[in-house]
């Protein structure tokens, strides 16, 4: 048994079934692996098809931080080249494909974002950053007619968003069938011992075991784990392709705000996948909640923990003090960022949008007819009224974004 690898008990029992959905071929095998105190290679593929992370992917991130901290080999492959393709998973219509300038963009930034959560600093079992394009590329056409050999049609029709999309009488591409072949031989490629992925990837996943046993003939354990959810309307609450979600790399009092705007039915769920908090304690927060207590008070206490994790204690109590002077006791809030305009009269639609607080003037219209827009807390009803701003006005967008005017 190696030194390296803990076995402890406790630690193995969280691992696999906190945040867990399904392990294939099943719990007992992954378990007698775990305690076997053979290193494991484990790895979990991202396609950098947005700029950012959320917390539906840090549920992935935190798992893999559990394998990592038992001992076991991490991979984090970055699916440079299946980006190219597009992962058809979920989707009702055919994903479009990035090119490497955009591939190349989306990662500037991630490994920062997601060393949040996992330890890129560990010397001893240092954590892997691969890319997918070191092997998909040098795949010869014959290669792919030998991954395709393993499918049939039938079997890439199981997958459910294929079938709806059949009856719906919409474009179904050549092209989708190899994705999951090309996600699968990454398994093969890295020789992996388990990949870990949301319930939205398992068919991909399956796919590997599938190649793992034909091209090495041996046993690939598949982990599936829980999206994140409204339960009562199944809709995703985190979603990079929605444009939703809380990313990991917002300001403290945005990821606060963000977190506290959560439906109340999502709190214990949240706190299972997006905390550390231990499952006894979070055991007790879903006693309180059944038993009367304020939603509010436990969204407030989930908000402190998560920006606590990706910030810092100090930055949660700071972003609570915000959120509690400008929601609560309805002030404004004393830090904001400041703009300086130079024309200090101008058509209101013109002012929001050259002070950064929309992206266009289509924005800014539409929020004015939601009565979302305010200047000094005068709420703007006429977007092409021209508005004179003085020097220290605050424009507001929405709840939570203020910007504070300085005219020079």
């Amino acid at each position: 048994m190696s030194s390296q690898i803990k076995t402890d008990q406790l630690a193995i029992d969280e691992l696999l079934t906190r945040s867990i959905d399904t392990i294939y071929p099943d719990r007992a095998a992954l378990e007698a692996l775990l305690k076997s105190g053979r290193q494991l290679r484990v790895y979990m593929g991202i396609d950098p098809t947005a700029t950012y992370a959320h917390l539906g992917h840090a549920t992935n991130y935190i798992i893999l931080k559990r394998f990592h901290e038992l001992g076991h080999k991490v991979i984090v492959l970055i699916g440079d080249f299946t980006a190219m393709i597009g992962d058809p998973s979920d989707k009702t219509a055919a994903r479009q494909r990035l090119t490497p300038e955009q591939v190349k963009a989306n990662l500037k930034t991630f490994k920062k974002q997601i060393s949040k959560i996992l330890n890129f600093k560990d010397t001893d079992n240092p954590i892997e950053f691969k890319f997918n394009s070191k092997w998909l590329s040098k795949l010869t056409f014959a290669d792919a007619v030998e991954l395709a050999s393993h499918f049939t049609v039938q079997r890439m029709l199981e997958r459910d968003n294929f079938e709806r999309r059949i009856k719906e009488n919409k474009p179904l591409y050549v092209h989708e069938f190899f994705y999951p072949l090309m996600q699968g031989y990454d398994s093969v490629a890295m020789n992996v011992d388990v990949e870990v992925g949301g319930t939205d990837q398992t068919f991909n996943m399956l796919a590997g075991r599938t190649l793992v046993k034909a091209y090495q003939n041996r046993e690939k354990m598949v982990v599936t784990t829980t999206l994140l959810e409204n339960p009562i309307t199944g809709e995703k609450l985190m979603s990079k392709s929605l444009g939703t979600g809380i990313g990991l790399d917002e300001p403290p009092q945005d990821m606060y705000g963000k977190t506290m705007a959560l439906p109340d039915a999502a709190i214990i769920q949240c706190f299972i996948d997006c905390t550390y908090l231990p499952m006894s304690e979070i055991s007790q927060l879903d006693s309180q909640l059944k038993a009367g207590a304020n939603p509010r008070d436990l969204k407030m206490r989930l908000a402190r923990e998560i920006v606590s994790i990706y910030h810092s204690p100090a930055k949660a109590k700071k972003a609570e003090r915000a959120f509690v002077r400008l929601f609560q006791q309805h002030q404004t809030p004393t830090e904001m960022p400041t703009v300086t305009v130079t024309q200090a009269t101008q058509n209101v639609v013109d002012l929001f949008v050259n002070v950064g607080l929309v992206s266009n003037k289509s924005e800014a219209r539409r929020l004015i007819e939601q009565k979302g827009l305010a200047i000094d807390d005068i709420i703007v009803t006429d977007a092409e009224a021209q508005i004179t701003v003085k020097d220290g006005s605050v424009l507001r967008k929405g709840k939570r974004y203020f910007v504070k005017v300085v005219v020079k």
